[in-house]
C-alpha cells in the first residue's frame, strides 16, 4: 500500500493565453480546447499524487458560465480530492483573466476521474489522500456519492448498492 499523501501535495496550477487558433467566430476560446487544458492540468494533478502514468476516466458535467475571450488569460488550478484503489478524483476550478482591464472571472469547475496505470496499462494502486483544509475535508468526504453516481450512471454499479448516494438522496 502506497505511503498516504496531503492534498495539496497534487496541487497544479496551470496557465494559457488565448490566442486566434483557439476561439471560434465569436472570437471566444472553443469549449473543446478549454478541455483539453483542463484535461492537462488535471492529468498533472493525478500524476502528482500517485507517481505513475494516468488515463482520464470521465468527467463530470462542465457548464460554461462566462465567455473566455481572445487574448484572455486562462488560470486553472486543480487538485487531488480523494483517492479510491486505482482511481483519483481531481477538483478543477478555472478563472479567465483580462490583465489589461484587471478583471478576472470564474468561468467553470468540473469534477475528472483519473487511473493510475502501469507500463502495461493496467490499474494500479496509488495512495490515500489526506485533507486538511475546511474545503479540501468537505470535497473528500463528498467524493464517495460523486463517484458512486458516475458508477450508476455508467451502468457499473446498481444504485441500491450505492448506500452513500442513497442516504444523501434520502432514497
Amino acid at each position: 500500500m502506497p505511503q498516504p499523501k496531503h492534498a495539496h501535495e497534487s496541487m497544479t496550477v496551470m496557465t494559457e493565453m488565448v490566442l486566434p487558433n483557439d476561439t471560434n467566430t465569436l472570437g471566444n476560446l472553443m469549449g473543446g480546447r478549454l478541455l483539453h487544458f483542463m484535461d492537462i492540468a488535471a492529468a498533472i494533478a493525478a500524476q502528482k499524487h500517485s507517481n505513475r502514468l494516468v488515463v482520464t476516466a470521465s468527467v463530470d458535467s462542465v457548464s460554461f458560465a462566462e465567455p473566455i475571450r481572445l487574448g484572455n488569460i486562462v488560470t486553472m488550478k486543480a487538485q487531488v480530492t480523494r483517492a479510491f484503489s486505482s482511481s483519483m478524483e481531481i477538483f478543477i476550478e478555472v478563472w479567465a483573466e483580462d490583465i489589461p482591464a484587471g478583471h478576472r472571472v470564474s468561468t467553470n469547475s468540473a469534477y475528472y476521474t483519473f487511473v493510475a496505470v502501469d507500463q502495461s496499462g493496467r490499474p494500479i494502486e496509488v495512495p490515500a489522500v489526506i485533507p486538511e483544509t475546511d474545503d479540501e475535508k468537505e470535497r473528500y468526504a463528498s467524493a464517495l456519492r460523486r463517484r458512486q453516481l458516475r458508477l450508476v450512471l455508467a451502468g457499473r454499479m446498481n444504485a441500491q448498492e450505492a448506500t452513500e448516494l442513497r442516504e444523501f438522496l434520502k432514497v
